[in-house]
Protein backbone atom coordinates (compact mmCIF):
# COMPACT_ATOMS: atom_id res chain seq x y z
CA UNK A 1 0.00 0.00 0.00
CA UNK A 2 1.32 3.49 -0.71
CA UNK A 3 2.48 5.48 2.28
CA UNK A 4 0.08 8.07 3.63
CA UNK A 5 1.18 11.64 4.21
CA UNK A 6 1.57 11.02 7.93
CA UNK A 7 3.48 7.75 7.51
CA UNK A 8 5.84 9.06 4.81
CA UNK A 9 9.55 8.42 5.44
CA UNK A 10 9.97 12.21 5.44
CA UNK A 11 7.22 12.91 8.00
CA UNK A 12 9.59 13.21 10.97
CA UNK A 13 11.75 15.73 9.15
CA UNK A 14 8.85 17.84 7.86
CA UNK A 15 5.66 17.02 9.77
CA UNK A 16 2.38 17.88 8.09
CA UNK A 17 1.02 21.10 9.66
CA UNK A 18 -2.22 20.96 11.61
CA UNK A 19 -4.13 23.06 9.07
CA UNK A 20 -3.32 20.56 6.33
CA UNK A 21 -4.47 17.57 8.41
CA UNK A 22 -7.75 19.15 9.53
CA UNK A 23 -8.62 21.02 6.35
CA UNK A 24 -8.80 24.33 8.20
CA UNK A 25 -8.20 27.55 6.30
CA UNK A 26 -4.48 28.29 6.05
CA UNK A 27 -3.31 31.29 8.10
CA UNK A 28 -1.48 34.08 6.26
CA UNK A 29 2.15 33.21 5.44
CA UNK A 30 1.70 29.70 6.88
CA UNK A 31 4.27 27.41 5.30
CA UNK A 32 3.15 25.86 2.02
CA UNK A 33 3.99 22.19 1.62
CA UNK A 34 5.92 22.00 -1.63
CA UNK A 35 6.88 19.09 -3.89
CA UNK A 36 9.49 18.86 -6.63
CA UNK A 37 8.67 16.11 -9.12
CA UNK A 38 11.87 15.08 -10.89
CA UNK A 39 14.43 16.63 -8.60
CA UNK A 40 17.72 15.22 -9.88
CA UNK A 41 17.94 17.11 -13.18
CA UNK A 42 19.44 20.58 -13.45
CA UNK A 43 16.00 22.21 -13.15
CA UNK A 44 15.06 20.14 -10.11
CA UNK A 45 18.34 20.78 -8.34
CA UNK A 46 18.13 24.51 -9.02
CA UNK A 47 14.58 24.54 -7.63
CA UNK A 48 15.77 22.83 -4.45
CA UNK A 49 18.56 25.37 -3.97
CA UNK A 50 16.04 28.25 -4.12
CA UNK A 51 13.31 26.49 -2.13
CA UNK A 52 15.78 25.64 0.63
CA UNK A 53 15.95 29.33 1.54
CA UNK A 54 12.35 30.26 0.78
CA UNK A 55 10.59 31.48 3.94
CA UNK A 56 7.16 30.03 3.02
CA UNK A 57 7.56 27.20 0.51
CA UNK A 58 8.59 24.21 2.64
CA UNK A 59 9.97 21.21 0.78
CA UNK A 60 7.90 18.20 1.81
CA UNK A 61 8.16 15.83 -1.15
CA UNK A 62 11.00 15.20 -3.58
CA UNK A 63 10.69 12.53 -6.26
CA UNK A 64 13.10 10.54 -8.36
CA UNK A 65 12.43 7.07 -9.70
CA UNK A 66 16.12 6.19 -9.98
CA UNK A 67 17.04 7.57 -6.55
CA UNK A 68 13.93 6.49 -4.60
CA UNK A 69 14.74 5.76 -0.96
CA UNK A 70 18.05 7.63 -1.01
CA UNK A 71 18.65 10.89 0.90
CA UNK A 72 18.94 14.10 -1.11
CA UNK A 73 22.48 14.61 0.16
CA UNK A 74 23.64 11.71 -2.02
CA UNK A 75 22.65 13.45 -5.26
CA UNK A 76 22.08 17.14 -4.49
CA UNK A 77 24.85 19.18 -2.91
CA UNK A 78 24.85 22.43 -0.96
CA UNK A 79 21.52 21.90 0.85
CA UNK A 80 21.01 22.50 4.59
CA UNK A 81 21.59 19.37 6.65
CA UNK A 82 17.93 18.77 7.47
CA UNK A 83 16.98 18.95 3.80
CA UNK A 84 19.80 16.60 2.94
CA UNK A 85 18.13 14.00 5.15
CA UNK A 86 14.93 14.20 3.12
CA UNK A 87 14.51 11.06 0.98
CA UNK A 88 13.49 10.75 -2.63
CA UNK A 89 10.26 8.89 -3.30
CA UNK A 90 9.07 7.22 -6.49
CA UNK A 91 6.10 9.29 -7.65
CA UNK A 92 4.84 6.49 -9.88
CA UNK A 93 4.59 4.12 -6.91
CA UNK A 94 2.83 6.54 -4.58
CA UNK A 95 -0.89 6.83 -5.25
CA UNK A 96 -1.17 9.30 -2.37
CA UNK A 97 1.21 11.86 -3.90
CA UNK A 98 -1.32 14.68 -4.20
CA UNK A 99 -2.15 14.56 -0.49
CA UNK A 100 1.45 15.18 0.57
CA UNK A 101 1.85 18.75 -0.73
CA UNK A 102 -0.11 21.81 -1.81
CA UNK A 103 2.26 23.27 -4.41
CA UNK A 104 3.88 21.04 -7.04
CA UNK A 105 6.80 21.91 -9.32
CA UNK A 106 7.08 19.56 -12.29
CA UNK A 107 10.72 19.31 -13.37
CA UNK A 108 10.28 16.42 -15.80
CA UNK A 109 10.55 16.26 -19.61
CA UNK A 110 7.79 17.48 -21.90
CA UNK A 111 5.16 14.87 -22.56
CA UNK A 112 5.62 13.31 -19.11
CA UNK A 113 4.59 16.41 -17.14
CA UNK A 114 1.02 16.63 -18.44
CA UNK A 115 -0.30 13.45 -16.76
CA UNK A 116 0.97 14.73 -13.41
CA UNK A 117 -0.69 18.10 -14.05
CA UNK A 118 -4.03 16.47 -14.85
CA UNK A 119 -4.09 14.39 -11.66
CA UNK A 120 -2.85 17.21 -9.44
CA UNK A 121 -5.27 19.79 -10.82
CA UNK A 122 -8.14 17.32 -10.31
CA UNK A 123 -7.01 17.19 -6.69
CA UNK A 124 -7.13 21.01 -6.49
CA UNK A 125 -3.37 21.51 -6.24
CA UNK A 126 -1.33 24.43 -7.60
CA UNK A 127 1.01 23.24 -10.33
CA UNK A 128 4.07 24.90 -11.85
CA UNK A 129 5.21 23.01 -14.94
CA UNK A 130 8.81 23.63 -16.00
CA UNK A 131 8.41 21.49 -19.12
CA UNK A 132 6.96 22.70 -22.41
CA UNK A 133 3.62 20.94 -22.03
CA UNK A 134 1.48 24.02 -21.30
CA UNK A 135 3.47 26.89 -22.81
CA UNK A 136 1.52 27.06 -26.06
CA UNK A 137 -2.22 27.62 -26.00
CA UNK A 138 -2.90 25.90 -29.33
CA UNK A 139 -2.49 22.08 -29.39
CA UNK A 140 -1.69 22.31 -33.10
CA UNK A 141 1.36 24.45 -32.31
CA UNK A 142 2.46 21.90 -29.71
CA UNK A 143 2.11 19.11 -32.28
CA UNK A 144 4.07 21.13 -34.85
CA UNK A 145 7.08 21.66 -32.58
CA UNK A 146 7.04 18.49 -30.47
CA UNK A 147 5.92 15.95 -33.08
CA UNK A 148 3.09 14.35 -31.09
CA UNK A 149 -0.41 15.17 -29.95
CA UNK A 150 -0.83 17.24 -26.81
CA UNK A 151 -1.33 14.89 -23.84
CA UNK A 152 -3.79 17.16 -21.97
CA UNK A 153 -5.38 19.76 -24.26
CA UNK A 154 -8.24 20.29 -21.80
CA UNK A 155 -5.85 22.18 -19.49
CA UNK A 156 -4.38 24.56 -22.06
CA UNK A 157 -6.96 27.31 -21.49
CA UNK A 158 -6.31 27.18 -17.75
CA UNK A 159 -2.53 27.49 -17.96
CA UNK A 160 -0.89 30.92 -17.68
CA UNK A 161 2.48 31.61 -19.30
CA UNK A 162 4.79 32.35 -16.41
CA UNK A 163 6.65 35.58 -17.20
CA UNK A 164 5.51 37.76 -14.27
CA UNK A 165 6.57 41.04 -15.88
CA UNK A 166 4.07 40.37 -18.68
CA UNK A 167 1.32 38.20 -17.15
CA UNK A 168 1.42 39.31 -13.51
CA UNK A 169 -2.32 39.80 -12.95
CA UNK A 170 -3.27 36.48 -14.55
CA UNK A 171 -0.64 34.65 -12.52
CA UNK A 172 -2.26 35.92 -9.32
CA UNK A 173 -5.42 33.93 -10.04
CA UNK A 174 -4.16 30.75 -11.69
CA UNK A 175 -3.39 27.30 -10.33
CA UNK A 176 -1.53 26.08 -13.40
CA UNK A 177 1.63 27.93 -14.40
CA UNK A 178 3.55 27.17 -17.58
CA UNK A 179 7.11 28.15 -16.71
CA UNK A 180 8.72 29.65 -19.85
CA UNK A 181 11.77 28.33 -21.64
CA UNK A 182 15.11 30.06 -21.16
CA UNK A 183 15.53 31.28 -24.75
CA UNK A 184 11.96 32.69 -24.82
CA UNK A 185 12.51 34.60 -21.56
CA UNK A 186 15.65 36.25 -22.91
CA UNK A 187 13.84 37.20 -26.14
CA UNK A 188 10.26 38.05 -25.16
CA UNK A 189 11.09 40.47 -22.36
CA UNK A 190 13.32 42.75 -24.49
CA UNK A 191 11.08 42.67 -27.57
CA UNK A 192 7.57 42.92 -26.11
CA UNK A 193 7.58 46.66 -25.23
CA UNK A 194 8.68 47.66 -28.73
CA UNK A 195 6.10 45.43 -30.39
CA UNK A 196 3.36 46.83 -28.16
CA UNK A 197 4.41 50.33 -29.17
CA UNK A 198 4.30 49.44 -32.89
CA UNK A 199 7.92 50.48 -33.36
CA UNK A 200 9.17 47.44 -35.28
CA UNK A 201 8.68 46.07 -38.78
CA UNK A 202 7.42 42.70 -37.68
CA UNK A 203 8.93 40.75 -40.60
CA UNK A 204 12.45 42.01 -39.87
CA UNK A 205 13.17 40.42 -36.46
CA UNK A 206 16.36 38.35 -36.32
CA UNK A 207 17.53 36.68 -33.09
CA UNK A 208 20.80 35.00 -32.19
CA UNK A 209 21.16 33.41 -28.75
CA UNK A 210 24.04 31.74 -26.91
CA UNK A 211 23.36 29.17 -24.20
CA UNK A 212 25.38 27.31 -21.60
CA UNK A 213 25.44 23.51 -21.75
CA UNK A 214 23.05 23.08 -18.80
CA UNK A 215 20.26 24.39 -21.04
CA UNK A 216 20.23 21.02 -22.77
CA UNK A 217 19.37 19.23 -19.53
CA UNK A 218 21.22 16.66 -17.45
CA UNK A 219 21.62 13.77 -19.87
CA UNK A 220 24.25 11.66 -21.58
CA UNK A 221 24.57 12.76 -25.20
CA UNK A 222 27.66 12.71 -27.41
CA UNK A 223 27.48 16.38 -28.43
CA UNK A 224 27.21 17.45 -24.77
CA UNK A 225 30.31 15.62 -23.55
CA UNK A 226 33.15 17.79 -22.23
CA UNK A 227 35.44 16.77 -25.07
CA UNK A 228 32.86 17.90 -27.63
CA UNK A 229 31.89 21.19 -25.96
CA UNK A 230 35.21 22.42 -24.58
CA UNK A 231 37.01 24.86 -26.91
CA UNK A 232 34.04 24.64 -29.27
CA UNK A 233 30.72 26.30 -30.07
CA UNK A 234 28.03 25.56 -32.59
CA UNK A 235 24.54 26.43 -33.81
CA UNK A 236 21.74 23.91 -33.45
CA UNK A 237 17.97 23.56 -33.79
CA UNK A 238 18.07 25.40 -37.14
CA UNK A 239 15.83 26.64 -38.66
CA UNK A 240 13.01 25.60 -36.34
CA UNK A 241 13.97 25.32 -32.70
CA UNK A 242 11.25 23.97 -30.40
CA UNK A 243 11.07 27.21 -28.43
CA UNK A 244 9.87 29.12 -31.51
CA UNK A 245 6.27 28.12 -30.78
CA UNK A 246 6.10 29.94 -27.46
CA UNK A 247 8.34 32.79 -28.65
CA UNK A 248 6.09 33.63 -31.60
CA UNK A 249 2.94 33.11 -29.52
CA UNK A 250 3.98 35.68 -26.91
CA UNK A 251 5.42 38.14 -29.42
CA UNK A 252 2.17 37.93 -31.42
CA UNK A 253 0.19 38.74 -28.28
CA UNK A 254 2.39 41.78 -27.68
CA UNK A 255 2.13 42.99 -31.28
CA UNK A 256 -1.55 42.22 -31.77
CA UNK A 257 -0.72 40.42 -35.02
CA UNK A 258 0.94 37.21 -36.17
CA UNK A 259 4.71 37.38 -35.67
CA UNK A 260 7.26 35.11 -37.32
CA UNK A 261 10.94 35.49 -36.46
CA UNK A 262 14.31 34.11 -37.51
CA UNK A 263 15.95 32.44 -34.50
CA UNK A 264 19.37 30.79 -34.31
CA UNK A 265 20.45 29.25 -30.97
CA UNK A 266 24.08 28.38 -30.23
CA UNK A 267 25.71 26.22 -27.58
CA UNK A 268 28.85 27.66 -25.98
CA UNK A 269 31.35 26.07 -23.54
CA UNK A 270 30.02 27.40 -20.23
CA UNK A 271 27.83 25.54 -17.75
CA UNK A 272 25.15 28.19 -17.17
CA UNK A 273 24.30 31.51 -18.73
CA UNK A 274 22.55 32.93 -21.78
CA UNK A 275 23.07 35.95 -24.02
CA UNK A 276 20.65 37.03 -26.75
CA UNK A 277 21.16 39.58 -29.52
CA UNK A 278 18.04 40.78 -31.34
CA UNK A 279 17.83 43.11 -34.33
CA UNK A 280 14.80 44.61 -36.08
CA UNK A 281 14.04 47.50 -38.42
CA UNK A 282 12.29 50.49 -36.86
CA UNK A 283 9.02 51.77 -38.30
CA UNK A 284 10.01 55.35 -37.54
CA UNK A 285 13.09 57.33 -36.67
CA UNK A 286 13.93 57.27 -32.97
CA UNK A 287 16.85 58.42 -30.89
CA UNK A 288 18.64 55.96 -28.66
CA UNK A 289 17.31 57.85 -25.64
CA UNK A 290 13.75 57.40 -26.89
CA UNK A 291 14.33 53.66 -27.35
CA UNK A 292 15.60 53.37 -23.81
CA UNK A 293 12.54 55.26 -22.59
CA UNK A 294 10.36 52.47 -24.05
CA UNK A 295 12.16 49.93 -21.88
CA UNK A 296 12.10 52.23 -18.85
CA UNK A 297 8.35 52.71 -19.15
CA UNK A 298 7.81 48.95 -19.33
CA UNK A 299 10.31 47.75 -16.74
CA UNK A 300 11.57 50.73 -14.76
CA UNK A 301 9.90 49.50 -11.57
CA UNK A 302 10.53 45.78 -12.06
CA UNK A 303 12.65 44.26 -9.27
CA UNK A 304 14.39 41.69 -11.46
CA UNK A 305 14.92 43.70 -14.67
CA UNK A 306 18.14 45.69 -14.93
CA UNK A 307 18.21 48.22 -17.78
CA UNK A 308 21.72 49.13 -18.90
CA UNK A 309 22.75 52.45 -20.40
CA UNK A 310 25.65 52.98 -22.81
CA UNK A 311 28.41 51.98 -22.76
CA UNK A 312 27.34 48.96 -20.63
CA UNK A 313 26.01 45.82 -22.30
CA UNK A 314 24.63 42.62 -20.73
CA UNK A 315 27.03 39.90 -19.61
CA UNK A 316 26.29 36.35 -18.51
CA UNK A 317 28.43 36.54 -15.37
CA UNK A 318 26.60 39.65 -14.16
CA UNK A 319 23.36 37.68 -13.70
CA UNK A 320 24.75 34.25 -12.80
CA UNK A 321 22.92 32.43 -9.98
CA UNK A 322 20.17 35.06 -9.89
CA UNK A 323 16.63 35.80 -11.05
CA UNK A 324 17.69 38.98 -12.86
CA UNK A 325 17.68 39.83 -16.54
CA UNK A 326 19.87 42.56 -18.00
CA UNK A 327 18.54 44.39 -21.07
CA UNK A 328 20.17 47.06 -23.23
CA UNK A 329 18.91 48.88 -26.33
CA UNK A 330 21.10 50.50 -28.95
CA UNK A 331 20.34 52.30 -32.21
CA UNK A 332 22.10 51.44 -35.45
CA UNK A 333 21.42 54.77 -37.15
CA UNK A 334 23.08 53.65 -40.41
CA UNK A 335 20.46 50.96 -40.98
CA UNK A 336 17.61 52.34 -38.84
CA UNK A 337 17.66 49.09 -36.87
CA UNK A 338 17.08 48.49 -33.20
CA UNK A 339 19.74 46.40 -31.45
CA UNK A 340 18.59 44.62 -28.29
CA UNK A 341 20.79 42.64 -25.92
CA UNK A 342 19.82 40.53 -22.91
CA UNK A 343 21.49 38.19 -20.45
CA UNK A 344 19.98 35.73 -17.98
CA UNK A 345 21.00 32.70 -16.00
CA UNK A 346 19.30 29.95 -18.00
CA UNK A 347 18.75 27.92 -14.81
CA UNK A 348 17.58 30.99 -12.86
CA UNK A 349 15.45 33.61 -14.59
CA UNK A 350 15.28 31.24 -17.53
CA UNK A 351 14.00 28.39 -15.42
CA UNK A 352 13.74 27.64 -11.69
CA UNK A 353 13.86 31.05 -10.02
CA UNK A 354 11.34 32.55 -12.44
CA UNK A 355 9.07 29.57 -11.73
CA UNK A 356 9.26 30.46 -8.03
CA UNK A 357 8.61 34.13 -8.81
CA UNK A 358 5.42 33.10 -10.62
CA UNK A 359 4.46 30.67 -7.83
CA UNK A 360 4.81 33.47 -5.28
CA UNK A 361 2.17 35.41 -7.20
CA UNK A 362 -0.14 32.41 -7.52
CA UNK A 363 0.10 31.80 -3.77
CA UNK A 364 -0.64 35.43 -2.86
CA UNK A 365 2.88 36.10 -1.61
CA UNK A 366 5.31 38.94 -2.18
CA UNK A 367 6.71 38.36 -5.66
CA UNK A 368 10.35 38.66 -4.62
CA UNK A 369 10.10 36.26 -1.66
CA UNK A 370 13.03 33.86 -1.52
CA UNK A 371 14.65 35.45 -4.58
CA UNK A 372 16.22 38.66 -3.29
Amino acid sequence: MPASASSSPNAKIFPVPAWARTGEERPPLQSVRTAVIGATGYSGQELLSYLARHPVFRIAVVTSRQNAGEPLSKSVHGLPRDLGELKFIDSAADANLAAQADLFFLAVPHGTAAPYAVALREAGKTVVDLSADFRTTDPAIYREFYDHEHPAPQLLKEAVYGIPEIHRERLKTTKLIAAPGCFPTSIILPLAPFLKAGLLKTDSIVISSLSGVSGAGRKVELRLLFGEVNDNMYAYGVPKHRHLGEIEQELSLAAGEKITVTFTPHLIPIHRGMLSTITATLTQSKTEAELNDVLKKAYGEEPFVELLQAPRLPEARQVANSNRIQIAARLDARTNRLLLFSSIDNLGKGNASQAIQAANLACGLKETLGLE
